[in-house]
């Protein structure tokens, strides 16, 4: 048998097969990982949201990230931006206040000729694929706080958790002389000060809440308890402090975003529009780490996979060399 394009597909059917088979032999999905029970996190509530976007440049502030002055139209003329406008997370914005606009805008908080907020950031999940994809562990979760954070002196450049990540969270530097990966990491360098994330630290209507998760799960379904437009106080900055605000409680979608999503995620999401109009589509609760590590194990339990795939090129090239060790017959016949 020779080794061409079509006999190598050939094998690597088989190999497929067999990897097929013992990946199914060995085990199901793995079930996702647990939260851990003094989980940090932050609540976003979009109807309390006004858009101020003070959330930005304290980030900026608190990480050192660069500006980004994103050219901006004027009269229909690109022109360069004053200050910083991020449109979107990047390598040097990790936050970003995003709005939503139907119609004429006039009903905050509407589908339908109104407008919404929305926060992006890196959600922490509960079992992170970044956490997963990662071969050097240069991405990890800790084990108390469940704070997902990134080493620069870890990474290798190979940019798997930004192909993973089913937030499209991680982003990687292009523009600098030696390029990371840049994603929220909770501020946790100020936690040693006392101080919390710089994002909710500055929220002034507390759209943006700090705090362990259990503590903001229990104040999303007692805002979710009250009917809409009740005056009620919310917690602002840290939960547990006594900073407030004074306000009306929205009329909520149904989904609290991140509570299921891919196994449950440490950055909670209330709304007042579907979510999906939020660019925040529906995913499943598995986590995808589960399935592809399961996967993974399976392919590679015992080495059979490799082992046989091995085995079926030693076979064809043992064969390939006796074929070339045949003497051949002369042409024309038997002299």
């Amino acid at each position: 048998m020779t080794i061409d394009r079509r006999n190598f597909l050939k094998l690597a059917g088989t190999t497929a097969g067999v990897a097929a088979a013992t990946s199914s032999g060995v085990a199901h999905a793995r079930p996702n990982k647990k939260m851990p029970e003094e989980a940090l996190g932050l609540l976003f509530d979009g109807t309390l949201c006004i858009g101020c976007r003070a959330c930005m440049p304290a980030c900026k502030e608190s990480n050192n990230m660069p500006p980004e002055l994103t050219p901006l139209k004027v009269n229909g003329e690109e022109v360069n931006a004053l200050w910083d406008a991020p449109l979107d997370i990047s390598g040097s914005t990790l936050n970003v206040i995003k709005a939503y606009r139907n119609g004429t805008a006039e009903h905050k908080d509407q589908a339908v000729d109104g407008f919404a907020f929305t926060k992006q950031s890196c959600f922490h999940c509960a079992d992170p694929s970044c956490v997963s994809a990662c071969p050097v562990s240069a991405m990890t979760k800790d084990p108390v706080n469940g704070i997902v954070s990134y080493s620069l002196e870890a990474c290798i450049g190979c940019r798997y958790c930004v192909a993973a990540c089913p937030f499209g969270v991680p982003r990687f530097t292009y523009d600098t002389p030696k390029p990371q990966i840049s994603k929220c990491q909770l501020c946790k360098h100020r936690f040693a000060d006392g101080k919390y994330s710089a994002c909710a630290e500055v929220c002034p209507t507390g759209a943006t809440l700090f705090g362990k998760v259990k503590d903001l799960k229990a104040e999303i379904a007692r805002r979710k308890s009250l009917a809409p437009g009740t005056t009620t106080t919310f917690p602002r900055g840290r939960i547990g402090d006594n900073d407030t605000y004074v306000g009306q409680v929205g009329k909520y979608v149904e989904r609290v975003y991140g509570e299921n999503e891919i196994g449950g995620t440490q950055v909670l999401h209330l709304s007042g529009v579907p979510f999906d109009l939020l660019d925040k589509p529906p995913l499943p609760d598995q986590a995808p780490a589960a399935t592809s590590e399961t996967i993974q194990h399976g392919v590679y339990y015992g080495l059979l996979a490799p082992a046989t795939f091995l085995g079926i090129l030693v076979a064809a090239a043992r064969r390939n060399m006796r074929a070339a060790d045949e003497p051949k017959k002369p042409e024309g016949g038997t002299p």
